[in-house]
């Protein structure tokens, strides 16, 4: 009874400051100055790949398909996060209300989710395209794209209602600050006046279905391609098959290393900093690289480019 009535005098917290990424002043217009160059050349950059794959029908094949999805996901992806953290640089910390708060984490937690779910998805491409190329045109058959890309997708939004459900449903009494630059899981959860093993289970078990699933299924894929490459019997045959597969390995390689440390785990995160470093990788410079990444070395891509832009 005493603890009922002890609760209910509490007052919920209605807002929350968030520090952002430096509180120093004296770095915080060079901050804000880098990371809206960034934020603009990755929108740029995910525009002009959507546009050539939906342009040109030389990319109208499942590799690209899936690819045209991530570079929606990868705009929608920096255009969640990335306006927090450049207001935070531009006015210091800031309050940001409980609504905008939780409205915020909802849409991180549905990209991040389908994100893991489309990089599986690549991977079960290049399997199959270098693994079983006879049956590549049946297996990836556009009825099967598309329906790996929408489960993707709904996956990711299934997770997210669940986990933000059980976070905007934890009490918040004070005090109400986050030491990040968006509304992540780890430092809400740091900030509960309530009990938060439920909700932290329901965080562990989607990590584990969604992080370690996926990755599984990657390394599951890459590791059958590895064999199937070793066992060409050329030079050129194995570096062409190698260099279809080594720009996904690295992008895989970049996320799953941050992501998986922060949130495959369900204890509380005390190391905010670190945890704000890491943050910054898989939500900035994760999408800023990728369509690099992948269509850098990609002669098809440089064919449409310079088709597109007229060049020599």
């Amino acid at each position: 009874m005493e603890r009922s009535l002890e609760l209910a005098n509490m007052t919920r917290v209605q807002q929350f400051l968030l520090l952002g990424l430096s509180t120093r002043l004296d770095i915080r217009d060079a901050l804000f100055a880098v990371f809206l160059t960034l934020y603009l050349l990755t929108l740029v950059e995910n525009a002009l790949i959507i546009y050539l794959i939906c342009s040109h029908s030389e990319l109208h094949k499942p590799m690209y398909f899936f690819l045209g999805n991530l570079s929606c996901l990868e705009m929608c992806y920096v255009s969640v996060t990335m306006p927090t953290l450049l207001v935070g640089l531009w006015t210091g910390p800031y309050h940001i209300s409980f609504v905008t708060c939780m409205t915020q984490l909802f849409f991180f937690i549905v990209l991040i989710c389908t994100e893991c779910t489309l990089l599986a998805s690549m991977a079960y491409d290049r399997y199959v395209a270098i693994c079983r190329p006879l049956h590549y045109p049946l297996l990836m058959r556009p009825q099967v794209c598309l329906g790996l890309a929408l489960s993707s997708w709904l996956g990711g939004l299934v997770v997210s209602v669940a986990k933000t459900t059980c976070i905007a449903s934890l009490s918040y009494c004070g005090p109400n600050v986050l030491n990040q630059f968006f509304c992540d899981v780890s430092p809400l959860l740091n900030l509960s006046c309530t009990h938060v093993t439920l909700t932290e289970l329901v965080d562990f078990i989607s990590a584990i279905v969604i992080f370690c699933g996926t990755l599984l299924v990657s390394l599951a894929s890459y590791s059958a391609i590895g064999m199937a490459v070793l066992r060409m019997p050329s030079a050129a045959a194995r570096r062409k098959a190698f260099s279809t597969c080594a720009s996904h390995l690295v992008v895989v390689g970049i996320f799953y290393s941050a992501a998986l440390f922060i949130y495959c785990r369900p204890s509380r995160i005390k190391s905010m900093d670190l945890n704000k470093v890491l943050s910054v990788i898989y939500t900035v410079v994760t999408p800023l690289c990728n369509p690099i990444i992948y269509c850098l070395r990609n002669k098809e891509v440089h064919t449409v480019l310079k088709k597109t832009f007229h060049w020599p």
